[in-house]
């Protein structure tokens, strides 16, 4: 009886933080994956409205699971969508620095437009396969994910003191534009408090409702399912490490930043002149750099000649010993100077 309590939140926690870090490294892929990628989403989109369909009358354990996992596969198939830049609205660029107020709220509308139609679409869909069905896990996994997504949405738009941009692919960076980074606004305390009173009613039902093992799963589910959500809420409050929970699912091991920044020393590296050798990074523990081939030849002739210099001194008598240093010395005409 303790495993119907304990597996389905272990499972809906794995599932959100597993299905976002893979949607974030398959739209951060190259462009040569394009293809790929869309093949992925539409076979997510017919296997998950599929499975919705076949376990609508599912009161099992395995029909509550399936539903709630086909759903996020279709959440996540509409994510991959999104983020990867092929379904954002009818204006995909960043907002003006002069936009304020109902114009600002008109341009990131226009920035997300389609996106939120194929939402409406995905949820249109949901309930009418399965519409009148005994299991209603699927509807209820996607109406959570779709309250909780629009309520973040709001809090970036009207201010939080931690966006999370890094884990936003190049393809929608653009929207960062239209985030606020600041106090939170008087929409933050509302949406928390109503996610939070709606959780603890779904608690509540699965202690005093929840009598079936099929019901104990499907509330179970859910109702971790949108705790996750308040939790991401407290991320844009807090300073949370989010990126430590899904880094590996980023297009490289570092932040987006740290990618400009490497691909910045990159481009003026290979645009300085061919006689300069540049150095980047040199910290006082780091071995030395490489010497180019020109370099290397010239420092054996340099060699070469203070040999011969000093078996010449020797031929000659010359008692003074020359110290010469490892440092090649600066010569006019032959001697040094």
């Amino acid at each position: 009886m303790l495993a119907a309590y304990t597996v389905p939140p272990i499972y809906a926690a794995f599932v959100w933080w597993f299905s976002t870090g893979a949607v974030l490294l398959l739209v951060g892929r190259a462009g040569r994956f394009e293809l790929s990628r869309a093949v992925l989403a539409v076979g997510l989109l017919a296997g998950s409205l599929g499975g919705l369909a076949l376990t609508a009358d599912d009161t099992s354990v395995g029909g509550a699971y399936t539903a709630f996992t086909c759903t996020i596969l279709l959440w996540a198939a509409q994510e991959i969508a999104f983020l990867a830049g092929w379904l954002t609205g009818p204006r995909p660029e960043p907002c003006p620095g002069h936009a304020a107020g109902r114009v600002r709220l008109g341009l990131a509308l226009q920035a997300i437009l389609y996106h939120e139609f194929a939402l409406l679409f995905c949820g249109a869909a949901i309930l009418a396969l399965t519409w009148n069905g005994a299991n209603q896990v699927g509807l209820w996994t996607f109406a959570a994910l779709w309250v909780l997504r629009q309520s973040a949405k709001i809090n970036l738009f009207l201010g939080v003191p931690v966006t999370n941009d890094e884990l936003m692919p190049d393809a929608v960076r653009f929207l960062k534009t239209f985030f606020t980074r600041g106090p939170v606004s008087g929409f933050f305390p509302v949406s928390v408090t109503l996610a939070t009173a709606a959780l603890v009613i779904m608690i509540q039902r699965i202690v005093e409702v929840a009598v079936t093992p099929f019901e104990i799963a499907s509330l179970t589910l859910v109702s971790t399912l949108f705790a996750l959500g308040v939790v991401e809420h407290w991320f844009m409050l807090l300073p949370l490490p989010a990126i430590t929970l899904w880094g590996w699912g980023m297009r490289s091991g570092f932040p987006p930043e740290d990618i400009t920044m490497e691909q910045e020393r990159d481009t003026k590296t290979a645009a300085a002149p061919p006689n300069l050798v540049v150095l980047a990074d040199v910290r006082p523990d780091a071995a030395p750099p490489r010497l180019s081939q020109a370099a290397c030849a010239r420092q054996r002739l340099e060699d070469q000649f203070r040999q011969s210099f000093r078996e010449q001194q020797a031929r000659d008598g010359l008692t003074t010993v020359l110290n010469i240093s490892t440092e090649p010395a600066a010569t006019i005409n032959g001697r040094t100077s």
